[in-house]
């Protein structure tokens, strides 16, 4: 009752979408960069100069000048006689001088002479603060008053020879 149809046309394959080049020729995703470990000054250095690094740092030792670093971290056994300036400080030690930071944490073992200006503080009870505290949204933008500039002496006239 039922008949098929017979097909006298060939059956063309499916097409094949064409292909992306290989992945070899295709720069490999760039890995990200492992972060260095911290510089540190051990507790048996003393450095007397300014440091600087766009890195972390950990200080034990002794400091006699300004520092500036991403992340510093100040250990218990620290002297740290300067500015400091760095984006996170955590301190355990001592520091004689203005500190500048975004987050600024002094620990229970922390002792602090000198002013902290910084975006956020945490002070842990049991730490010695002596100085003021000033939040500021930009801690990290120089702080120095502008000096007016030095009025201009004025020329003398010369005289006319008629």
């Amino acid at each position: 009752m039922f008949s098929k149809p017979k097909i006298t046309e060939p059956i063309e394959p499916a097409k094949t979408e064409e292909k992306a080049p290989p992945a070899a020729m295709a720069p490999p995703p760039a890995a990200p960069k492992p972060k260095p470990a911290p510089s540190t000054i051990s507790n048996d250095l003393t450095v007397v100069g300014n440091i600087s690094t766009t890195g972390d740092m950990q200080v034990d030792g002794k400091i006699e000048g300004d520092i500036r670093a991403h992340l510093l971290t100040v250990g218990e056994a620290a002297t740290i006689s300067g500015e400091i300036v760095a984006d996170d400080i955590v301190i355990h030690g001592h520091i004689r001088g203005r500190v500048r930071g975004l987050k600024v944490r002094l620990t229970s073992t922390a002792k602090v002479e000198g002013d902290i200006i910084h975006k956020t503080i945490a002070i842990e009870s049991g730490a010695h603060f002596e100085g003021s505290v000033q939040r500021r949204d930009d801690p990290l933008g120089e702080t120095k008053p502008q000096q007016p500039a030095p009025a201009a002496a004025p020329r003398p006239q010369k005289a006319d020879a008629n």
